[in-house]
């Protein structure tokens, strides 16, 4: 796959998939969050919040990838 191609794919899912992510976080901790302390809160978005990290960076390094 040509990477220019590669990078389109991976930028694309990248940005539909932390959208969707966050979306989804938002909705639940709407749910679930809403009567709890805000130090709760604070620490379920902020989880929630840092983890997306580790599949972007896993899409990332695929991008960056050279095929051989």
């Amino acid at each position: 796959m040509p990477p220019r191609l590669k990078k389109l794919i991976g930028l694309v899912a990248l940005v539909v998939g932390v959208c969707v992510y966050a979306f989804i976080v938002m909705f639940v901790g709407q749910l679930t969050m809403a009567d709890k302390p805000p130090a709760l809160q604070l620490a379920f978005f902020g989880f929630f919040g840092l983890i997306w990290t580790v599949p972007a960076a896993l899409l990332i390094r695929w991008m960056e990838r050279l095929e051989r």
